[in-house]
Protein backbone atom coordinates (compact mmCIF):
# COMPACT_ATOMS: atom_id res chain seq x y z
CA UNK A 1 0.00 0.00 0.00
CA UNK A 2 1.34 3.68 -0.83
CA UNK A 3 0.41 4.53 2.58
CA UNK A 4 3.24 2.56 4.15
CA UNK A 5 5.49 4.81 2.25
CA UNK A 6 6.95 6.95 4.98
CA UNK A 7 7.38 10.72 4.01
CA UNK A 8 9.97 12.92 5.11
CA UNK A 9 9.35 16.44 6.99
CA UNK A 10 11.54 18.15 4.46
CA UNK A 11 9.78 16.43 1.28
CA UNK A 12 6.82 18.46 2.01
CA UNK A 13 9.13 21.96 2.07
CA UNK A 14 10.86 20.86 -0.88
CA UNK A 15 7.81 19.67 -3.21
CA UNK A 16 5.58 23.00 -2.17
CA UNK A 17 8.92 25.29 -3.68
CA UNK A 18 9.43 22.74 -6.59
CA UNK A 19 7.78 19.10 -7.70
CA UNK A 20 10.96 18.29 -9.49
CA UNK A 21 13.58 19.32 -6.83
CA UNK A 22 11.55 17.12 -4.10
CA UNK A 23 11.75 14.36 -6.94
CA UNK A 24 15.59 14.83 -7.53
CA UNK A 25 15.97 14.75 -3.54
CA UNK A 26 14.05 12.21 -2.38
CA UNK A 27 13.32 10.20 -5.40
CA UNK A 28 16.85 10.08 -6.69
CA UNK A 29 19.12 11.02 -4.02
CA UNK A 30 20.34 13.98 -5.88
CA UNK A 31 21.81 16.97 -3.64
CA UNK A 32 24.45 19.67 -4.71
CA UNK A 33 25.33 22.42 -2.52
CA UNK A 34 25.01 26.82 -3.79
CA UNK A 35 24.77 29.59 -1.25
CA UNK A 36 21.46 29.16 -0.11
CA UNK A 37 22.36 25.48 1.02
CA UNK A 38 25.29 26.66 2.69
CA UNK A 39 23.11 29.56 4.77
CA UNK A 40 20.52 27.09 5.73
CA UNK A 41 23.34 24.39 7.05
CA UNK A 42 24.83 26.84 8.78
CA UNK A 43 21.66 28.41 10.29
CA UNK A 44 21.10 24.58 11.60
CA UNK A 45 24.53 24.22 12.68
CA UNK A 46 22.54 25.78 15.88
CA UNK A 47 20.21 23.23 16.35
CA UNK A 48 21.37 19.97 14.81
CA UNK A 49 22.46 18.67 18.49
CA UNK A 50 19.87 17.05 20.20
CA UNK A 51 19.52 18.28 23.55
CA UNK A 52 17.33 20.66 25.99
CA UNK A 53 17.84 23.37 28.38
CA UNK A 54 15.38 24.94 31.29
CA UNK A 55 14.87 29.07 30.18
CA UNK A 56 12.70 30.89 32.38
CA UNK A 57 10.73 27.77 33.33
CA UNK A 58 10.64 27.06 29.29
CA UNK A 59 11.92 23.51 28.91
CA UNK A 60 13.32 24.15 25.23
CA UNK A 61 14.35 20.78 22.88
CA UNK A 62 16.56 20.73 20.43
CA UNK A 63 16.20 18.84 17.08
CA UNK A 64 13.66 16.50 18.37
CA UNK A 65 12.77 13.64 16.38
CA UNK A 66 9.00 13.65 15.45
CA UNK A 67 6.69 11.63 13.65
CA UNK A 68 3.23 11.22 12.62
CA UNK A 69 1.67 7.64 12.03
CA UNK A 70 -1.38 8.81 10.67
CA UNK A 71 0.37 10.25 7.89
CA UNK A 72 3.35 7.80 7.96
CA UNK A 73 5.70 11.61 8.51
CA UNK A 74 8.98 11.47 9.88
CA UNK A 75 11.72 13.72 10.72
CA UNK A 76 12.42 16.39 13.47
CA UNK A 77 12.04 19.30 14.43
CA UNK A 78 14.70 22.51 15.21
CA UNK A 79 13.72 23.54 18.37
CA UNK A 80 10.39 22.46 20.15
CA UNK A 81 8.96 25.01 24.01
CA UNK A 82 6.89 23.15 26.26
CA UNK A 83 5.87 25.80 27.77
CA UNK A 84 4.49 25.76 32.17
CA UNK A 85 0.98 25.92 31.03
CA UNK A 86 1.18 22.86 28.89
CA UNK A 87 1.03 24.75 25.55
CA UNK A 88 4.12 23.08 22.59
CA UNK A 89 5.66 25.71 20.33
CA UNK A 90 7.83 23.97 17.75
CA UNK A 91 10.24 27.00 16.02
CA UNK A 92 11.64 26.41 12.75
CA UNK A 93 14.92 27.51 11.60
CA UNK A 94 15.44 29.18 8.45
CA UNK A 95 18.27 31.72 6.67
CA UNK A 96 17.34 35.25 5.48
CA UNK A 97 15.72 37.60 6.32
CA UNK A 98 11.51 37.63 8.00
CA UNK A 99 9.40 37.01 4.92
CA UNK A 100 6.38 34.65 4.53
CA UNK A 101 6.66 31.63 2.57
CA UNK A 102 4.59 28.68 2.16
CA UNK A 103 7.10 25.91 1.64
CA UNK A 104 8.41 27.22 4.98
CA UNK A 105 4.76 27.31 6.80
CA UNK A 106 4.19 23.52 5.46
CA UNK A 107 7.33 22.14 7.11
CA UNK A 108 6.49 23.51 10.20
CA UNK A 109 2.40 23.19 10.32
CA UNK A 110 4.24 19.44 9.19
CA UNK A 111 5.56 19.61 12.77
CA UNK A 112 2.99 20.94 14.69
CA UNK A 113 0.70 17.69 13.20
CA UNK A 114 3.55 15.48 14.56
CA UNK A 115 3.73 16.68 17.82
CA UNK A 116 -0.53 16.46 18.30
CA UNK A 117 -0.01 13.00 17.54
CA UNK A 118 2.77 12.43 19.89
CA UNK A 119 1.75 14.60 23.06
CA UNK A 120 -1.76 14.33 22.03
CA UNK A 121 -2.65 17.83 23.20
CA UNK A 122 -2.85 20.96 20.30
CA UNK A 123 -0.49 22.85 19.19
CA UNK A 124 -2.46 25.90 17.71
CA UNK A 125 0.87 27.97 16.28
CA UNK A 126 4.98 28.15 16.24
CA UNK A 127 7.08 30.30 14.32
CA UNK A 128 9.71 30.23 11.64
CA UNK A 129 13.06 31.83 13.04
CA UNK A 130 14.98 33.85 10.22
CA UNK A 131 18.52 34.09 11.07
CA UNK A 132 19.28 37.22 8.86
CA UNK A 133 16.50 39.48 10.97
CA UNK A 134 17.04 37.22 14.02
CA UNK A 135 13.34 37.86 14.20
CA UNK A 136 10.49 35.21 14.38
CA UNK A 137 7.72 35.04 12.60
CA UNK A 138 4.64 33.86 14.40
CA UNK A 139 2.47 31.12 11.54
CA UNK A 140 -0.96 30.10 13.00
CA UNK A 141 -1.46 26.40 12.02
CA UNK A 142 -4.76 26.53 10.60
CA UNK A 143 -7.01 23.60 8.96
CA UNK A 144 -6.30 25.01 5.66
CA UNK A 145 -2.55 24.21 6.23
CA UNK A 146 -3.33 20.85 7.80
CA UNK A 147 -4.90 19.93 5.03
CA UNK A 148 -2.42 20.86 2.54
CA UNK A 149 0.05 19.11 4.45
CA UNK A 150 -2.16 16.04 3.78
CA UNK A 151 -2.84 16.61 0.57
CA UNK A 152 1.30 17.44 -0.31
CA UNK A 153 2.52 13.81 1.58
CA UNK A 154 -0.18 12.29 -0.34
CA UNK A 155 1.40 13.63 -3.10
CA UNK A 156 5.45 12.84 -2.26
CA UNK A 157 3.98 9.52 -1.86
CA UNK A 158 2.56 9.08 -5.24
CA UNK A 159 5.61 9.87 -6.80
CA UNK A 160 7.77 7.83 -4.88
CA UNK A 161 5.82 4.86 -5.53
CA UNK A 162 5.86 5.35 -9.34
CA UNK A 163 9.24 6.18 -9.51
CA UNK A 164 8.61 9.09 -11.80
CA UNK A 165 10.35 11.73 -11.37
CA UNK A 166 7.99 15.71 -12.00
CA UNK A 167 8.99 17.54 -15.06
CA UNK A 168 11.02 20.87 -14.87
CA UNK A 169 9.32 24.24 -14.26
CA UNK A 170 11.77 26.19 -15.90
CA UNK A 171 10.97 29.53 -14.65
CA UNK A 172 12.07 31.74 -11.97
CA UNK A 173 12.52 29.50 -9.34
CA UNK A 174 15.41 27.74 -11.17
CA UNK A 175 18.14 30.59 -10.79
CA UNK A 176 18.31 29.89 -6.59
CA UNK A 177 18.05 26.27 -6.98
CA UNK A 178 21.22 24.46 -5.81
CA UNK A 179 19.94 21.13 -8.30
CA UNK A 180 19.74 23.55 -11.36
CA UNK A 181 22.89 21.62 -13.14
CA UNK A 182 21.38 18.13 -12.74
CA UNK A 183 17.97 19.16 -13.68
CA UNK A 184 18.92 21.10 -16.48
CA UNK A 185 15.61 23.14 -17.06
CA UNK A 186 16.52 24.83 -20.08
CA UNK A 187 17.14 21.89 -22.10
CA UNK A 188 14.66 19.48 -21.00
CA UNK A 189 11.89 22.58 -21.67
CA UNK A 190 13.69 23.16 -25.28
CA UNK A 191 13.24 19.62 -26.01
CA UNK A 192 9.77 19.95 -24.62
CA UNK A 193 9.25 22.61 -26.92
CA UNK A 194 10.87 21.14 -29.92
CA UNK A 195 8.63 17.82 -29.69
CA UNK A 196 5.71 20.03 -29.20
CA UNK A 197 6.83 21.48 -33.27
CA UNK A 198 7.05 18.31 -34.48
CA UNK A 199 3.94 17.16 -33.54
CA UNK A 200 2.22 19.94 -35.07
CA UNK A 201 4.07 19.37 -38.21
CA UNK A 202 3.09 15.72 -38.54
CA UNK A 203 -0.46 16.39 -37.19
CA UNK A 204 -1.84 19.82 -38.15
CA UNK A 205 -5.02 20.63 -36.98
CA UNK A 206 -8.02 20.29 -39.02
Amino acid sequence: MTETVPVALSALQHWIYCPRQCGLIHLEQAFADNIHTARGQAVHHLVDTPGYEIKSGVRVERALPVWCDRLNLIGKADLVEFHPDGSVYPVEFKHGAKRQKLHDDIQLAAQAICLEEMLNRPVPKGAIFHATSHRRREVAITPELKKLVEETAAAIRAMLTSGKLPPPVNDARCRECSLKEICQPEALAAQAKQHQQRQSLFNPEE
